[in-house]
């Protein structure tokens, strides 16, 4: 009885198993769990910012504030100004491999999460939110489904073009937020599908205004115009309104 060549079989069986299975895993879309763990792991780091790189949050939005005389301009300069830097390929490269996430996901991929999180973020703070906050992050999250958004928000209580007091954000609770928190990972497995973005096998630039090694203006203006809308334009609108006594357009 050959034990030796049977053994051998075996190994190899089990061998060509493990690859099989492996390359199966490759093919495989990301779950909406791993997509939110993709945006905790950036969001995190927007928040601290990365040394010797980029600043952090706070720094950012102190920055602009000090600058400009109202929280209005100065989230509109920050948010013009991220968007021209960041249409140059060596700032996306500079994050490139500093950033480790829980699934294999390519550095131009994690730098424009990142970059687009820690603008939300940023605009948020200098709209009077805390962005460390449970409640401010699902909605910076929100943010990211670009034209998606109000769909995502829809029965939560929070509409886009209504800036909520924070006293009202706190209360939202934490079932919301992972209802809000699901959505927004299915939303954004879905749209980056449909180029075969996500993927935990294989990768590509995001599509659409593609500069920089991968990121993606179009959809990181429409980002930034969420923001705007959810954490600054609203509240300023209807206080000049209620100034003037006038109505303005919706």
């Amino acid at each position: 009885m050959d034990t030796a060549g049977d053994g051998a079989a075996a190994a190899i069986s089990k061998g060509k198993e493990q690859l099989d299975k492996a390359n199966q895993k490759k093919g495989e879309a990301l779950s909406s769990q791993q997509m939110v763990d993709i945006l905790d792991v950036c969001y995190d780091k927007a928040l601290r910012g990365i040394p010797k790189v980029s600043k952090s949050v706070d720094e950012l939005a102190e920055d602009y504030s000090s600058k400009y005389p109202t929280a209005e301009k100065a989230a509109k300069a920050l948010v013009a100004n991220q968007l021209v830097k960041c249409t140059t390929s060596g700032f996306l490269t500079g994050l490139g491999g500093i950033i480790t996430l829980p699934v294999a996901v390519p550095a131009n991929v994690s730098s424009v999460l990142y970059v687009q999180l820690r603008m939300i973020a940023a605009v948020a703070k200098l709209g009077g939110y805390e962005p460390n906050t449970d409640q401010v992050q699902t909605l910076v999250y929100a943010c990211m489904t670009g034209q998606a958004v109000a769909d995502v928000l829809k029965g939560t209580g929070v509409k886009l073009g209504t800036k909520i007091a924070t006293a009202s954000i706190e209360k939202i609770s934490g079932a919301t937020l992972t209802r809000i928190n699901q959505k927004v990972g299915f939303r954004l497995i879905t749209k980056f599908g449909q180029t075969g973005i996500i993927n935990l096998g294989k990768m590509v630039p995001l599509a659409g205004g593609v500069i920089g090694g991968g990121f993606d203006l179009v959809t990181t203006n429409i980002i930034a115009q969420n923001a705007l809308k959810l954490f600054i334009e609203t509240t300023i609108e209807r206080s000049e309104q209620n100034d003037s006594d006038t109505i303005g357009e919706d």
